[in-house]
Protein backbone atom coordinates (compact mmCIF):
# COMPACT_ATOMS: atom_id res chain seq x y z
CA UNK A 1 0.00 0.00 0.00
CA UNK A 2 1.46 3.10 -1.23
CA UNK A 3 0.29 5.77 1.40
CA UNK A 4 1.84 3.14 4.48
CA UNK A 5 4.41 5.68 5.65
CA UNK A 6 1.70 8.28 5.94
CA UNK A 7 -0.78 6.12 7.94
CA UNK A 8 2.01 4.67 10.13
CA UNK A 9 3.16 8.76 10.84
CA UNK A 10 -0.19 9.43 11.96
CA UNK A 11 -0.68 6.12 13.84
CA UNK A 12 2.85 7.31 15.52
CA UNK A 13 1.52 10.28 16.06
CA UNK A 14 -1.50 9.47 18.15
CA UNK A 15 0.60 7.88 20.81
CA UNK A 16 3.25 11.18 20.87
CA UNK A 17 -0.22 13.39 21.87
CA UNK A 18 -0.90 10.54 24.19
CA UNK A 19 2.10 10.28 25.94
CA UNK A 20 2.49 14.09 26.50
CA UNK A 21 -0.93 14.61 27.98
CA UNK A 22 -0.05 11.87 30.05
CA UNK A 23 3.27 12.88 31.18
CA UNK A 24 2.25 16.42 31.79
CA UNK A 25 -0.82 15.56 34.01
CA UNK A 26 1.82 13.85 35.98
CA UNK A 27 3.70 17.21 36.43
CA UNK A 28 0.41 19.07 37.30
CA UNK A 29 -1.08 16.84 39.93
CA UNK A 30 0.55 19.14 42.75
CA UNK A 31 -1.39 22.08 40.99
CA UNK A 32 -4.43 20.69 40.95
CA UNK A 33 -3.66 19.07 44.90
CA UNK A 34 -2.89 22.88 45.85
CA UNK A 35 -5.80 24.58 43.66
CA UNK A 36 -8.82 22.20 45.10
CA UNK A 37 -7.04 20.00 48.19
CA UNK A 38 -7.09 16.97 46.70
CA UNK A 39 -5.52 13.94 48.72
CA UNK A 40 -3.29 11.30 47.04
CA UNK A 41 -6.28 9.00 46.63
CA UNK A 42 -8.41 11.31 44.62
CA UNK A 43 -5.80 12.42 42.42
CA UNK A 44 -5.38 8.82 41.57
CA UNK A 45 -8.62 8.35 41.05
CA UNK A 46 -8.12 11.35 38.19
CA UNK A 47 -4.75 9.49 36.91
CA UNK A 48 -6.85 6.07 36.85
CA UNK A 49 -9.95 7.92 34.53
CA UNK A 50 -7.09 9.31 32.60
CA UNK A 51 -6.54 5.31 31.78
CA UNK A 52 -10.05 3.51 32.43
CA UNK A 53 -11.76 4.72 29.61
CA UNK A 54 -9.02 3.47 26.84
CA UNK A 55 -9.56 -0.42 28.46
CA UNK A 56 -13.39 0.19 27.46
CA UNK A 57 -13.23 1.86 24.13
CA UNK A 58 -10.22 -0.09 22.89
CA UNK A 59 -12.41 -3.49 23.26
CA UNK A 60 -15.40 -1.39 21.73
CA UNK A 61 -14.04 -0.66 19.02
CA UNK A 62 -12.17 -4.14 18.48
CA UNK A 63 -15.49 -5.36 18.51
CA UNK A 64 -16.85 -3.22 15.60
CA UNK A 65 -13.41 -1.59 13.58
CA UNK A 66 -13.49 -4.46 10.82
CA UNK A 67 -17.18 -3.53 10.13
CA UNK A 68 -17.49 0.19 10.38
CA UNK A 69 -13.80 0.75 9.16
CA UNK A 70 -10.39 2.40 10.53
CA UNK A 71 -10.47 5.90 9.52
CA UNK A 72 -14.56 6.83 10.91
CA UNK A 73 -12.98 4.95 14.08
CA UNK A 74 -10.65 7.43 14.14
CA UNK A 75 -12.60 10.52 13.06
CA UNK A 76 -13.91 9.80 16.79
CA UNK A 77 -10.77 9.81 18.37
CA UNK A 78 -10.32 13.07 17.42
CA UNK A 79 -13.61 14.29 18.73
CA UNK A 80 -13.10 12.65 21.51
CA UNK A 81 -9.19 14.33 22.18
CA UNK A 82 -10.38 17.97 21.62
CA UNK A 83 -13.56 17.29 23.95
CA UNK A 84 -11.29 16.37 26.78
CA UNK A 85 -9.05 19.26 26.85
CA UNK A 86 -13.05 21.57 27.16
CA UNK A 87 -14.38 19.61 29.45
CA UNK A 88 -10.56 19.94 31.51
CA UNK A 89 -10.43 23.35 31.01
CA UNK A 90 -13.75 23.89 32.92
CA UNK A 91 -12.35 22.56 36.54
CA UNK A 92 -11.10 25.82 37.78
CA UNK A 93 -14.17 28.40 36.48
CA UNK A 94 -16.14 25.81 38.13
CA UNK A 95 -14.40 25.86 41.37
CA UNK A 96 -13.97 29.44 41.53
CA UNK A 97 -17.89 30.01 40.42
CA UNK A 98 -18.99 27.97 43.70
CA UNK A 99 -16.85 30.07 45.59
CA UNK A 100 -13.83 27.13 46.70
CA UNK A 101 -16.52 25.30 48.75
CA UNK A 102 -16.73 21.43 49.40
CA UNK A 103 -19.27 21.58 46.40
CA UNK A 104 -16.99 23.26 44.52
CA UNK A 105 -14.32 21.03 44.83
CA UNK A 106 -16.33 17.89 44.41
CA UNK A 107 -17.63 20.01 40.69
CA UNK A 108 -13.97 20.69 39.61
CA UNK A 109 -13.09 16.92 40.55
CA UNK A 110 -16.23 16.16 38.32
CA UNK A 111 -14.67 18.21 35.56
CA UNK A 112 -11.01 17.03 36.26
CA UNK A 113 -11.69 13.82 36.35
CA UNK A 114 -14.16 13.46 33.03
CA UNK A 115 -11.84 15.53 30.90
CA UNK A 116 -9.04 12.42 31.97
CA UNK A 117 -11.97 9.95 31.07
CA UNK A 118 -12.46 11.57 27.96
CA UNK A 119 -9.27 11.57 27.09
CA UNK A 120 -8.75 7.76 27.67
CA UNK A 121 -11.43 6.92 25.67
CA UNK A 122 -10.10 8.81 22.65
CA UNK A 123 -6.78 7.14 23.16
CA UNK A 124 -8.65 3.77 23.21
CA UNK A 125 -10.35 4.30 19.89
CA UNK A 126 -7.04 5.07 18.33
CA UNK A 127 -5.12 2.07 19.69
CA UNK A 128 -8.18 -0.27 18.42
CA UNK A 129 -7.45 0.87 15.08
CA UNK A 130 -3.30 1.62 15.13
CA UNK A 131 -2.40 -2.24 16.56
CA UNK A 132 -4.05 -4.22 13.85
CA UNK A 133 -3.33 -1.12 11.30
CA UNK A 134 0.10 -1.76 11.48
CA UNK A 135 -0.33 -5.25 11.62
CA UNK A 136 -1.62 -5.40 8.18
CA UNK A 137 0.73 -2.47 6.57
CA UNK A 138 3.60 -4.78 7.85
CA UNK A 139 2.22 -8.56 8.38
CA UNK A 140 5.52 -10.44 8.75
CA UNK A 141 7.59 -7.94 10.83
CA UNK A 142 4.49 -7.65 13.91
CA UNK A 143 6.53 -7.54 16.73
CA UNK A 144 9.34 -4.93 15.14
CA UNK A 145 7.10 -2.39 13.71
CA UNK A 146 4.46 -2.81 16.83
CA UNK A 147 7.81 -1.93 19.07
CA UNK A 148 8.81 1.29 16.16
CA UNK A 149 5.20 2.33 16.59
CA UNK A 150 5.03 2.29 20.54
CA UNK A 151 8.40 4.27 20.64
CA UNK A 152 5.38 7.21 19.99
CA UNK A 153 4.47 6.72 23.59
CA UNK A 154 8.04 7.37 25.06
CA UNK A 155 8.50 9.99 22.77
CA UNK A 156 5.40 11.85 23.89
CA UNK A 157 7.03 10.90 27.44
CA UNK A 158 9.67 13.21 26.39
CA UNK A 159 8.30 15.98 25.38
CA UNK A 160 5.51 16.23 27.91
CA UNK A 161 8.47 15.78 30.35
CA UNK A 162 10.86 18.83 28.52
CA UNK A 163 7.58 20.95 28.08
CA UNK A 164 7.07 20.25 32.30
CA UNK A 165 10.49 21.27 32.66
CA UNK A 166 10.28 24.56 31.03
CA UNK A 167 6.90 25.53 31.67
CA UNK A 168 5.33 23.27 34.92
CA UNK A 169 5.82 23.52 38.54
CA UNK A 170 6.99 26.53 41.02
CA UNK A 171 11.03 25.30 39.90
CA UNK A 172 10.23 25.73 35.97
CA UNK A 173 12.99 26.62 33.69
CA UNK A 174 11.42 29.68 32.05
CA UNK A 175 7.92 30.05 33.53
CA UNK A 176 4.97 28.59 35.84
CA UNK A 177 2.21 28.86 33.12
CA UNK A 178 -1.19 27.70 34.64
CA UNK A 179 -1.74 24.22 33.97
CA UNK A 180 -4.69 25.03 31.57
CA UNK A 181 -1.84 25.82 29.13
CA UNK A 182 0.14 22.59 30.13
CA UNK A 183 -2.69 20.57 29.05
CA UNK A 184 -3.56 21.94 25.70
CA UNK A 185 0.08 20.63 24.98
CA UNK A 186 -1.32 17.69 23.48
CA UNK A 187 -3.71 19.21 20.85
CA UNK A 188 -1.27 20.64 18.10
CA UNK A 189 -0.26 16.56 17.51
CA UNK A 190 -4.28 15.49 17.70
CA UNK A 191 -4.21 18.42 15.14
CA UNK A 192 -1.52 16.72 12.85
CA UNK A 193 -3.15 13.35 13.02
CA UNK A 194 -6.37 14.98 12.56
CA UNK A 195 -5.47 16.29 9.31
CA UNK A 196 -3.75 13.26 7.70
CA UNK A 197 -6.62 10.41 8.55
CA UNK A 198 -9.17 12.83 6.81
CA UNK A 199 -7.32 13.01 3.41
CA UNK A 200 -5.74 9.41 3.49
CA UNK A 201 -7.33 6.22 2.83
CA UNK A 202 -7.38 3.16 5.21
CA UNK A 203 -6.79 -0.58 3.93
CA UNK A 204 -9.42 -3.30 5.60
CA UNK A 205 -7.59 -5.83 8.14
CA UNK A 206 -5.53 -8.63 7.86
CA UNK A 207 -8.45 -10.63 9.39
CA UNK A 208 -11.21 -9.27 7.16
CA UNK A 209 -8.84 -9.51 4.23
CA UNK A 210 -8.66 -13.30 4.46
CA UNK A 211 -11.94 -13.77 5.21
CA UNK A 212 -11.76 -14.53 8.94
CA UNK A 213 -15.38 -14.40 10.37
CA UNK A 214 -16.38 -12.95 13.43
CA UNK A 215 -17.06 -15.95 14.80
CA UNK A 216 -13.65 -17.53 14.43
CA UNK A 217 -12.01 -14.39 16.01
CA UNK A 218 -14.56 -15.39 19.13
CA UNK A 219 -13.17 -19.22 19.15
CA UNK A 220 -9.39 -17.86 19.46
CA UNK A 221 -10.75 -16.76 23.14
CA UNK A 222 -10.92 -20.55 24.30
CA UNK A 223 -7.33 -20.96 24.25
CA UNK A 224 -6.11 -21.02 28.03
CA UNK A 225 -2.26 -19.47 26.76
CA UNK A 226 -4.49 -16.34 25.55
CA UNK A 227 -5.96 -15.86 28.53
CA UNK A 228 -2.52 -16.42 30.72
CA UNK A 229 -1.45 -13.28 28.13
CA UNK A 230 -4.32 -11.27 29.14
CA UNK A 231 -3.85 -11.67 33.37
CA UNK A 232 0.02 -10.77 32.99
CA UNK A 233 -0.90 -8.04 30.30
CA UNK A 234 -3.07 -7.07 33.05
CA UNK A 235 -0.17 -6.93 35.52
CA UNK A 236 1.56 -4.99 32.96
CA UNK A 237 -1.14 -1.82 32.92
CA UNK A 238 -0.57 -1.70 36.76
CA UNK A 239 3.52 -1.42 36.51
CA UNK A 240 3.79 -0.02 33.67
CA UNK A 241 1.06 3.07 33.39
CA UNK A 242 0.43 2.82 36.87
CA UNK A 243 4.13 3.59 37.93
CA UNK A 244 4.64 6.07 35.28
CA UNK A 245 1.36 8.11 35.93
CA UNK A 246 2.85 8.67 39.76
CA UNK A 247 6.69 8.19 39.16
CA UNK A 248 7.41 12.22 38.76
CA UNK A 249 5.47 13.10 41.79
CA UNK A 250 6.08 10.56 44.15
CA UNK A 251 10.37 11.05 43.26
CA UNK A 252 9.70 15.15 43.34
CA UNK A 253 9.29 15.13 46.80
CA UNK A 254 13.17 13.81 47.56
CA UNK A 255 14.72 15.02 44.45
CA UNK A 256 12.60 17.73 42.93
CA UNK A 257 13.17 18.93 39.15
CA UNK A 258 15.13 16.07 38.81
CA UNK A 259 12.08 13.95 38.69
CA UNK A 260 11.52 14.82 35.85
CA UNK A 261 14.67 14.58 34.21
CA UNK A 262 14.60 10.92 35.63
CA UNK A 263 11.06 10.36 33.71
CA UNK A 264 12.75 11.77 30.50
CA UNK A 265 15.71 9.38 30.75
CA UNK A 266 13.53 6.40 31.44
CA UNK A 267 11.32 7.35 28.64
CA UNK A 268 14.14 8.21 26.11
CA UNK A 269 15.77 4.83 27.36
CA UNK A 270 12.37 3.03 25.86
CA UNK A 271 12.48 5.57 23.04
CA UNK A 272 15.63 4.94 21.43
CA UNK A 273 15.59 0.77 22.56
CA UNK A 274 12.21 0.14 21.15
CA UNK A 275 13.58 0.55 17.72
CA UNK A 276 16.14 -2.25 18.47
CA UNK A 277 13.21 -4.96 19.06
CA UNK A 278 13.48 -6.57 15.91
CA UNK A 279 16.99 -7.76 16.42
CA UNK A 280 16.49 -8.77 20.16
CA UNK A 281 13.59 -10.99 19.61
CA UNK A 282 15.24 -12.80 16.93
CA UNK A 283 18.20 -13.73 19.55
CA UNK A 284 15.68 -14.64 22.34
CA UNK A 285 12.10 -14.66 20.96
CA UNK A 286 9.33 -12.47 22.83
CA UNK A 287 8.98 -14.75 25.72
CA UNK A 288 12.57 -14.30 26.78
CA UNK A 289 12.40 -10.73 26.64
CA UNK A 290 9.32 -10.27 28.33
CA UNK A 291 11.02 -12.64 31.12
CA UNK A 292 14.55 -10.53 31.20
CA UNK A 293 12.24 -7.30 31.14
CA UNK A 294 9.99 -8.33 33.86
CA UNK A 295 12.84 -9.23 36.47
CA UNK A 296 14.43 -5.90 35.45
CA UNK A 297 11.21 -3.99 36.46
CA UNK A 298 10.89 -5.55 39.52
CA UNK A 299 14.93 -4.90 40.75
CA UNK A 300 14.53 -1.41 39.34
CA UNK A 301 11.37 -0.10 40.58
CA UNK A 302 12.45 -1.89 44.77
CA UNK A 303 15.84 -0.21 44.10
CA UNK A 304 14.12 2.97 43.33
CA UNK A 305 11.99 2.75 46.57
CA UNK A 306 15.38 2.43 48.45
CA UNK A 307 17.64 4.44 47.10
CA UNK A 308 19.20 8.12 47.30
CA UNK A 309 21.88 10.46 45.75
CA UNK A 310 23.70 8.87 42.01
CA UNK A 311 21.89 5.43 43.39
CA UNK A 312 18.57 6.77 42.24
CA UNK A 313 19.73 7.38 38.23
CA UNK A 314 20.90 3.87 38.36
CA UNK A 315 17.81 2.51 39.78
CA UNK A 316 15.77 4.17 37.54
CA UNK A 317 17.89 2.96 34.63
CA UNK A 318 17.01 -0.84 35.34
CA UNK A 319 13.55 0.51 36.01
CA UNK A 320 13.27 1.77 32.24
CA UNK A 321 14.96 -0.64 30.35
CA UNK A 322 12.77 -3.47 31.92
CA UNK A 323 9.61 -1.06 31.18
CA UNK A 324 10.52 -0.77 27.74
CA UNK A 325 9.45 -3.99 25.68
CA UNK A 326 6.40 -5.02 27.99
CA UNK A 327 3.19 -3.47 25.82
CA UNK A 328 4.39 -3.56 22.36
CA UNK A 329 5.99 -7.04 22.94
CA UNK A 330 2.55 -8.54 24.44
CA UNK A 331 0.48 -7.04 21.69
CA UNK A 332 3.45 -8.78 19.13
CA UNK A 333 2.96 -12.01 20.82
CA UNK A 334 -0.85 -11.76 20.34
CA UNK A 335 -0.81 -11.11 16.97
CA UNK A 336 2.03 -13.51 16.09
CA UNK A 337 0.15 -16.44 17.92
CA UNK A 338 -3.30 -15.41 17.40
CA UNK A 339 -3.96 -13.50 14.36
CA UNK A 340 -7.39 -15.28 13.83
CA UNK A 341 -8.31 -12.97 16.29
CA UNK A 342 -7.37 -9.71 14.29
CA UNK A 343 -8.38 -6.55 15.66
CA UNK A 344 -10.50 -8.37 18.23
CA UNK A 345 -7.68 -10.17 20.47
CA UNK A 346 -5.49 -7.49 19.79
CA UNK A 347 -7.82 -4.82 21.20
CA UNK A 348 -8.65 -6.99 24.36
CA UNK A 349 -5.43 -7.72 25.43
CA UNK A 350 -4.56 -3.64 25.41
CA UNK A 351 -8.14 -2.82 27.00
CA UNK A 352 -7.23 -5.08 29.91
CA UNK A 353 -3.91 -3.43 30.27
CA UNK A 354 -5.59 -0.03 30.90
CA UNK A 355 -8.22 -1.41 32.71
CA UNK A 356 -5.87 -2.72 34.97
CA UNK A 357 -4.17 0.82 34.98
CA UNK A 358 -7.03 3.18 35.25
CA UNK A 359 -8.86 0.90 37.75
CA UNK A 360 -5.73 -0.03 39.91
CA UNK A 361 -2.64 1.17 39.07
CA UNK A 362 -3.50 4.75 39.42
CA UNK A 363 -5.29 4.61 42.41
CA UNK A 364 -3.74 1.96 43.99
CA UNK A 365 -0.12 3.59 44.14
CA UNK A 366 -1.91 6.62 45.23
CA UNK A 367 -3.93 4.45 48.02
CA UNK A 368 -0.71 3.11 49.54
CA UNK A 369 0.81 6.64 49.52
CA UNK A 370 -2.54 7.73 51.45
CA UNK A 371 -1.80 4.86 53.57
CA UNK A 372 1.75 4.80 54.67
CA UNK A 373 2.34 8.47 54.99
CA UNK A 374 -0.78 8.02 57.17
CA UNK A 375 0.81 5.14 59.24
CA UNK A 376 4.02 7.20 59.62
CA UNK A 377 2.35 10.22 60.84
CA UNK A 378 0.31 8.46 63.36
CA UNK A 379 2.66 6.53 64.78
CA UNK A 380 5.28 9.58 64.89
CA UNK A 381 3.33 12.25 65.54
CA UNK A 382 -0.45 11.79 66.63
CA UNK A 383 -0.92 15.80 66.43
CA UNK A 384 0.62 16.02 63.36
CA UNK A 385 -1.76 13.69 61.76
CA UNK A 386 -4.93 15.37 62.83
CA UNK A 387 -3.44 18.36 61.63
CA UNK A 388 -2.75 17.32 58.06
CA UNK A 389 -5.12 15.25 57.60
CA UNK A 390 -8.09 15.77 55.04
CA UNK A 391 -11.13 15.60 57.19
CA UNK A 392 -14.36 16.64 54.90
CA UNK A 393 -13.38 15.22 51.32
CA UNK A 394 -12.21 11.71 53.17
CA UNK A 395 -15.71 11.67 55.04
CA UNK A 396 -17.54 12.36 51.68
CA UNK A 397 -15.87 9.80 49.86
CA UNK A 398 -16.23 7.33 52.89
CA UNK A 399 -19.73 8.23 53.29
CA UNK A 400 -20.20 6.63 49.46
CA UNK A 401 -18.11 3.81 50.44
CA UNK A 402 -19.96 2.66 53.09
CA UNK A 403 -23.11 2.70 52.04
CA UNK A 404 -22.07 -0.75 50.19
CA UNK A 405 -19.28 -2.41 52.11
CA UNK A 406 -19.62 -1.28 56.04
CA UNK A 407 -21.59 -1.50 58.87
CA UNK A 408 -21.39 0.19 61.81
CA UNK A 409 -19.00 -1.68 64.62
CA UNK A 410 -15.45 -2.18 65.28
CA UNK A 411 -12.76 0.54 64.17
CA UNK A 412 -11.23 -0.11 61.17
CA UNK A 413 -8.15 -0.13 60.02
CA UNK A 414 -7.14 0.60 63.77
CA UNK A 415 -4.95 2.97 62.82
CA UNK A 416 -6.99 5.01 61.57
CA UNK A 417 -9.36 6.09 64.52
CA UNK A 418 -11.81 8.16 62.23
CA UNK A 419 -13.04 4.94 60.61
CA UNK A 420 -15.67 3.68 63.04
CA UNK A 421 -17.21 0.61 60.30
CA UNK A 422 -16.06 -2.68 59.90
CA UNK A 423 -16.20 -4.25 56.78
CA UNK A 424 -19.35 -6.83 55.81
CA UNK A 425 -17.65 -8.76 53.82
CA UNK A 426 -13.73 -9.88 53.42
CA UNK A 427 -12.92 -9.16 49.58
CA UNK A 428 -13.95 -5.86 47.94
CA UNK A 429 -14.85 -5.48 44.19
CA UNK A 430 -12.38 -4.74 41.05
CA UNK A 431 -10.64 -2.04 41.52
CA UNK A 432 -12.05 -0.58 45.27
CA UNK A 433 -10.12 -0.25 48.22
CA UNK A 434 -10.67 -0.01 51.66
CA UNK A 435 -11.13 3.78 52.99
CA UNK A 436 -8.21 5.92 53.91
CA UNK A 437 -7.17 9.17 55.39
CA UNK A 438 -4.83 10.84 53.38
CA UNK A 439 -3.06 14.21 53.98
CA UNK A 440 -4.89 17.39 52.84
CA UNK A 441 -3.62 18.06 49.76
CA UNK A 442 -3.32 21.92 49.94
CA UNK A 443 -1.76 21.92 53.23
CA UNK A 444 0.83 19.50 52.17
CA UNK A 445 1.59 21.37 48.86
CA UNK A 446 2.50 24.49 50.38
CA UNK A 447 5.39 23.05 52.42
CA UNK A 448 6.49 21.68 49.23
CA UNK A 449 6.82 25.30 47.65
CA UNK A 450 8.95 26.18 50.76
CA UNK A 451 12.87 26.43 50.90
CA UNK A 452 14.27 23.64 53.63
CA UNK A 453 15.90 25.96 55.80
CA UNK A 454 12.13 27.66 56.24
CA UNK A 455 10.74 24.65 57.27
CA UNK A 456 9.89 23.86 61.02
CA UNK A 457 10.62 20.40 62.86
CA UNK A 458 7.25 19.68 62.39
CA UNK A 459 7.12 20.42 58.54
CA UNK A 460 9.75 18.24 57.83
CA UNK A 461 8.38 15.07 59.68
CA UNK A 462 5.20 15.84 57.23
CA UNK A 463 7.15 16.19 54.19
CA UNK A 464 9.63 13.22 55.27
CA UNK A 465 6.34 11.00 56.13
CA UNK A 466 5.42 11.71 52.50
CA UNK A 467 8.50 10.87 51.08
CA UNK A 468 8.66 7.80 52.95
CA UNK A 469 5.07 7.07 51.54
CA UNK A 470 6.30 6.81 48.23
CA UNK A 471 9.14 4.84 48.21
CA UNK A 472 6.83 2.40 49.94
CA UNK A 473 4.73 2.35 47.14
CA UNK A 474 7.14 1.76 44.66
CA UNK A 475 8.33 -1.24 46.63
CA UNK A 476 4.91 -2.69 47.21
CA UNK A 477 4.38 -2.31 43.15
CA UNK A 478 8.18 -3.97 42.55
CA UNK A 479 5.88 -7.05 43.44
CA UNK A 480 3.95 -7.11 40.19
CA UNK A 481 6.91 -7.45 38.00
CA UNK A 482 7.93 -10.41 40.27
CA UNK A 483 4.88 -12.15 39.59
CA UNK A 484 5.09 -11.67 35.81
CA UNK A 485 8.64 -12.79 35.23
CA UNK A 486 7.15 -16.33 36.98
CA UNK A 487 4.35 -16.14 34.21
CA UNK A 488 6.76 -15.46 31.30
CA UNK A 489 9.05 -18.70 32.88
CA UNK A 490 5.87 -20.82 32.29
CA UNK A 491 5.52 -19.96 28.98
CA UNK A 492 8.93 -20.00 28.15
CA UNK A 493 8.75 -23.16 29.37
CA UNK A 494 5.70 -24.18 27.81
CA UNK A 495 6.24 -22.98 24.44
CA UNK A 496 9.91 -24.99 24.18
CA UNK A 497 8.16 -28.21 25.39
CA UNK A 498 6.05 -27.41 21.99
CA UNK A 499 8.92 -26.85 19.85
CA UNK A 500 9.68 -23.26 20.22
CA UNK A 501 8.26 -20.09 20.11
CA UNK A 502 6.31 -20.61 16.40
CA UNK A 503 5.10 -17.46 14.66
CA UNK A 504 1.21 -18.60 13.08
CA UNK A 505 0.92 -16.91 9.28
CA UNK A 506 -2.60 -16.19 8.88
CA UNK A 507 -2.46 -15.86 5.14
CA UNK A 508 0.27 -18.38 4.47
CA UNK A 509 2.21 -16.27 2.21
CA UNK A 510 3.62 -12.70 2.23
CA UNK A 511 1.22 -9.99 1.34
CA UNK A 512 2.65 -7.20 -1.15
CA UNK A 513 0.83 -4.67 -3.57
CA UNK A 514 -3.11 -4.05 -3.33
CA UNK A 515 -4.20 -7.58 -1.47
CA UNK A 516 -4.77 -5.05 1.89
CA UNK A 517 -6.70 -2.30 0.07
CA UNK A 518 -9.03 -4.98 -0.98
CA UNK A 519 -7.72 -4.31 -4.78
CA UNK A 520 -8.29 -0.26 -4.64
CA UNK A 521 -4.73 1.58 -4.44
CA UNK A 522 -4.41 4.19 -2.04
CA UNK A 523 -2.85 7.75 -2.47
CA UNK A 524 0.91 8.56 -2.83
CA UNK A 525 2.61 8.99 0.52
CA UNK A 526 2.49 12.84 2.43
Amino acid sequence: MKNNRALFLASFFTLIAAGVGFSVRGVILDDWAGQFGFTKAKLGEITGGGLVGFGITIIACSLIADRVGYKALMVLAFLLHVSSALVTFAAGPVFTSMGGSSAGQEAAFQCLYWGAFLFSLGNGVCESVINPLVATLYPTQKTHYLNILHAGWPGGLILGGILSLLFCGEQAYVSHVRWEIAVAFFLPFVAYYGYVILKEQFPISEAKAAGVSFGTMLAEFASPILILLFLLHACVGYVELGTDGWIQNIMNASIGNFATWLFIWTSGLMFALRFFAGPIVEKINPIGLLFISAVLGCAGLYWLGTSEGLAIMAAGTVYGIGKTFYWPTMLGVVGERYPKGGALTMGTIGGIGMLSAGLLGGPGIGYSQDYYVSQKLQSESPKLYDEYVSKAPFSESLNRFVDEKYKVGDQWPKEFGTVVFKPKTEGFLLGSFPPVAGLDGTKVGNLGKKDKKDLTTDEQTVLDARMYSGRMALKVTAFIPAAMAVGYLFLALYFRAKGGYQVEVLHGAKPVGEHYTGGTEGPGEA
